[in-house]
């Protein structure tokens, strides 16, 4: 396994970590200076593999039946809570009980006033109820006191050679005087999938998912060029698109698609976990089907280290900033 090299900034700002999976959004913060001392996950494969990497205490279990108050203060908190019943690709139900598990992040954030909180979810979660849910998850943690900024951005934007949209809502305690926020612009060139990962050994027929391709899967196209960034990288094994060597696939008609001449075959839970940029040759544990759900569920690696430099920027200039007028 590949070490995981971390910035070694002054001020290494403390956090905790919600819903934290295998760690991605976890190990992009600890890049940029951040420490993160205790992490959260119901999944214990995802919890065996954040332990691989990191030191953090690595509690695995229901957040709805851990006491809060036994969670170390920090700097900020981080969470992406569980987003199947906000989802476009699925079920949109207002009051799945999955929803409800963002009130414990509220919690964790009213009890523990951390300086700042982030937050990632699906794109869907912005026309959820119309609307409606974001409002109220932005209000909830409003009244805890926090300003609140939304930011719809694409992964591909920002490093990642894959098409991922994601809300993230980055809130600040209003103490700090964070007035107005913006997310960076942009990378001026998108990183391909021929730079992540063609230089990678060829996978064993072990580290593939070679389930039957279903109707679903079959109903839109599910291959892009070396050129190209890749499709959003998903949680179920069943679902991951096509590696670039596939031969192209053909539209017969509406909703219905057929593969070309030649071999073909989904990306290997590596070439996932490399297009979500992680480390080359990061171990995962569990079997192929959580090893694919580990990595499809993360934030992608660079996009957390994005969030965790303007993270950083922030605090250290309101903070150093409060610091400077309590000397005088």
């Amino acid at each position: 396994m590949n070490v995981v090299k971390f910035n070694t900034k002054l001020n290494k700002y403390t956090v905790s970590s919600l819903f934290a999976g295998a760690g991605g959004l976890d190990m992009g913060l600890e890049k940029q200076g951040f420490k993160v001392v205790w992490a959260n996950d119901i999944d214990k494969d995802a919890c065996a593999t954040h332990r691989l990497w990191s030191q953090a205490d690595i509690i695995q279990g229901d957040i709805n039946k851990i006491n809060l108050s036994e969670i170390p203060n920090t700097d900020i908190i981080t969470g992406g809570f569980p987003c199947q019943g906000f989802s476009l690709a699925g079920p949109r139900k207002i009051n799945d009980e999955r929803n409800i598990l963002y009130r414990q992040f509220v919690r964790l954030v009213e009890l523990k006033q951390p300086y700042a909180f982030v937050a990632e979810n699906v794109k869907g979660i912005l026309t959820l109820g119309g609307g409606e849910i974001i409002e109220a998850i932005i209000e909830d943690f409003a009244s805890k006191g926090y300003t609140v900024y939304p930011n719809l951005i694409n992964a591909a934007d920002y490093g990642v050679p894959q098409d991922r949209w994601r809300v993230i809502l980055l809130g600040f305690r209003k103490d700090l005087g964070v007035n107005q926020f913006k997310f960076p612009e942009p990378f001026r060139k998108k990183a391909t999938l021929c730079e992540a990962i063609g230089d990678m050994p060829k996978p064993r027929p072990s580290d593939i998912c070679n389930a039957a391709y279903s109707s679903r899967y079959m109903s839109r196209n599910r291959k892009r060029s070396w050129e190209d960034v890749s499709y959003t990288i998903p949680a179920m094994s069943k679902q991951v698109t096509l590696h670039p060597s596939s031969p192209d696939m053909l539209k017969i008609s509406e909703d219905n698609w057929v593969f070309g001449k030649g071999k073909t075959r989904r990306f290997s839970w590596q070439e996932a976990a490399a297009i979500q940029t992680f480390p080359l040759g990061m171990e995962f544990s569990g079997n192929l089907t959580s090893k694919y759900k580990q990595i499809g569920n993360a934030v992608p690696v660079r996009l957390a280290e994005v969030i965790g430099e303007i993270l950083y920027l922030v605090l250290q200039e309101k903070l150093n900033k409060g610091n400077k007028a309590n000397e005088c």
